[in-house]
C-alpha cells in the first residue's frame, strides 16, 4: 500500500478545492448569463462577462474566502456587463441602421405538457422571461445605470446596497435609478399581454398569410399603429429606419416576400415567445420577434444581421 504524504495530501485538497468551485460556479451560471445578457442584449458579450468573472474568481488568494459565492459573483459579472454596455453604446454611434439585441432561438415544441430539457448555455437563459424582446427593446432606450438597477433590481430581486457597489452611487440614487428605469420600462410594456398561446396562434396565422400573400389578413393581424424595426448591420438589406402602421408594414413586408422567392418559414421560441424563422433558398436567415398587446401584433423585431443569428439552430 502507497503510504499518503503530506504533499499528496495537500494536492488532493487543492485538486477537491477546485471542483468544489467549479460545481457552485457552474449553479450559479445559468442566473449569470441571464443577468448579463439581460444587461447587454448579447449572449456573445454575456458569455464574455461570465468567463471573465470565472477567471477572476479563480484568482483570488483564497476564493473560500468568499462568504456568498452568489452575491459576489452577480455583483462581478454586473460590473462586467455594466462596462461592456457602455462601451457597446459607444460602438453603436456608428451602427448601420437600427440596433436590435441579438435574438435567441429555440427549436421546441409548444405542447403544455411538453417536458424541456435544455442543452446548452443559450437554451437555459431563454427560460427566463426576463430576456423577452420587447423587454431588451425598451431596455436599449434607459442609460446604461437605469438599466443596470432596474435590471438587478426588479427581475432580479438584488437590493440596492449591492446594486450601489455596481454602479458607484449611494443606495438612494439607484433607487431613484430604478425608479425612472421602471417608469419608462412601463410605459413601452404591452398593456394587455398575451399568452403564450395566443402569441402561438398569432405567428401561425401570420406566417400563413405570408404564405399566401394575403394583404387583407396580414393587416387585420396587426395593430394600426404597429412598428417594424430592421437591424441587418450594413451587411443585408432591411428596413433602414422603423416602419409605421399596418398597411405600410404589410405591404412592405409582403413586397420583400415575394422578391426573396422560395422561402422557409417556421414558428420557433424566440426569447421564450413564438416568433418566427426564415430561411430563403440560398441560406440567406431572418428571425422575427412579435410583440403582441390586446390581440394584435404590436411590434415586428426583424433581426438580420448574419452576426447576431450565428447560433439559431436548425429548425428541421
Amino acid at each position: 500500500m502507497e503510504k499518503t504524504t503530506g504533499r499528496d495530501a495537500r494536492e488532493r485538497h487543492v485538486r477537491e478545492s477546485e471542483e468544489l468551485l467549479a460545481r457552485a460556479f457552474e449553479e450559479n451560471r445559468p442566473r449569470l448569463l441571464r443577468v448579463a445578457y439581460t444587461m447587454t442584449g448579447s449572449l456573445a458579450e454575456a458569455e464574455d462577462c461570465v468567463q471573465e468573472a470565472w477567471l477572476r474568481l479563480r484568482g483570488l488568494d483564497d476564493p473560500g474566502t468568499v462568504r456568498d459565492l452568489a452575491a459576489w459573483l452577480t455583483t462581478t459579472v454586473s460590473r462586467l456587463a455594466l462596462d461592456a454596455l457602455s462601451s457597446a453604446r459607444a460602438r453603436r454611434e456608428h451602427y448601420v441602421g437600427t440596433w436590435l439585441p441579438e435574438p435567441l432561438v429555440e427549436a421546441r415544441s409548444y405542447a403544455p405538457a411538453a417536458p424541456y430539457a435544455p442543452a446548452d448555455p443559450a437554451d437555459r437563459v431563454t427560460l427566463d422571461e426576463s430576456v423577452s424582446m420587447a423587454l431588451l427593446v425598451v431596455l436599449e432606450q434607459l442609460s446604461p445605470a437605469e438599466r443596470t438597477a432596474f435590471v438587478l433590481h426588479d427581475v432580479f430581486s438584488v437590493p440596492f446596497p449591492e446594486i450601489a457597489e455596481v454602479v458607484g452611487r449611494s443606495p438612494a440614487a439607484v433607487r431613484q435609478l430604478a425608479s425612472r428605469g421602471r417608469r419608462r420600462v412601463e410605459d413601452g410594456r404591452p398593456r394587455t399581454p398575451a399568452t403564450e398561446a395566443e402569441q402561438r396562434e398569432l405567428a401561425e396565422a401570420f406566417m400563413a398569410a405570408c404564405h399566401k400573400g394575403d394583404l387583407p389578413g396580414l393587416v387585420a393581424l396587426l395593430d394600426p399603429d404597429a412598428v417594424l424595426r430592421g437591424d441587418g448591420g450594413g451587411k443585408v438589406i432591411t428596413a433602414p429606419r422603423p416602419v409605421l402602421t399596418a398597411a405600410r408594414i404589410a405591404s412592405l413586408m409582403l413586397d420583400r416576400l415575394r422578391a426573396a422567392g422560395t422561402l422557409d418559414i417556421r414558428v420557433a421560441a424566440v426569447n421564450g415567445a413564438p416568433g418566427l424563422v426564415v430561411r430563403d433558398e440560398h441560406g440567406g436567415l431572418s428571425v422575427l420577434a412579435l410583440t403582441v398587446d390586446a390581440g394584435r401584433i404590436t411590434a415586428i423585431d426583424l433581426m438580420r444581421n448574419p452576426d447576431k443569428l450565428a447560433r439559431v439552430p436548425d429548425l428541421d
